[in-house]
């Protein structure tokens, strides 16, 4: 049996991994390695960041890779922070973001997870695959260890991503919903005809080298 091939999730953090690997399951067709690579921070709108930077990835990894970008669209700021949640977050942490909404009464909120898949093959198109999440933002509660986890409070539940069990959080959140329309492109036959076709391509042109 052949071994599952090398897709790898630009990522430095061991906690995104294990969770991103728990989603996919044993049914995804390729094994997830980790590798960290600094790359540029685009602008512009979410989804032209994410495609830019799994085309940058996967010229530096030469082969199949997945990227990904989060953004928190406050509804009464217009869908700001948006892509630019990790700035904001880095400078104004949980209870900052909090109180970026003070003056309006509308404190509801969109978590967007897109994941974008490259084969490495710079003519192939990037895949978006989105996740998203509705929720209000709220005074910080929980562990403050993951994030923006204690002030995002997800629709139909009264705790936050961080007081929630992580069972119940990985099963509702907006990573989870973007990894599993991953997952089930690739184990549909939509993706395991692309990858089938990708691979005897690369096959046929190892063996003319």
């Amino acid at each position: 049996m052949t071994a599952p091939r090398p897709l790898v999730f630009v990522t430095g953090n061991a906690k995104k991994l294990e969770e991103v690997r728990a989603i996919l399951g044993n049914s995804f067709p390729f094994k997830i390695v980790s590798q960290k690579i600094d790359l540029p921070e685009y602008q512009g709108e979410a989804d032209e960041i994410s495609r830019r930077k799994c085309e940058a990835a996967a010229e530096l990894v030469k082969g199949p890779v997945i990227v990904e970008d989060t953004s928190l669209c406050f509804s009464a700021l217009g869908g700001l922070p948006g892509p630019y949640i990790k700035w904001f977050l880095d400078k104004l942490q949980p209870a900052g973001l909090y109180k970026l909404l003070a003056g309006f009464e509308d404190k509801s909120a969109e978590a967007v997870c897109t994941f974008g898949f490259s084969t490495g093959d710079p003519k192939d198109e990037v895949l978006l695959f989105h996740g998203r999440t509705q929720g209000t933002i709220v005074e910080p509660r929980g562990d403050n260890n993951f994030g923006w986890d204690p002030c995002f409070l997800p629709k139909g539940y009264n705790k936050t991503y961080a007081e929630l069990d992580s069972s119940v959080k990985n099963g509702i959140s907006h990573r989870f919903k973007a990894v599993d329309a991953l997952r089930e492109y690739f184990t549909d036959e939509e993706g395991r005809t692309l990858l089938s076709e990708k691979l005897k391509v690369e096959e046929s042109q190892k063996n003319n080298l």
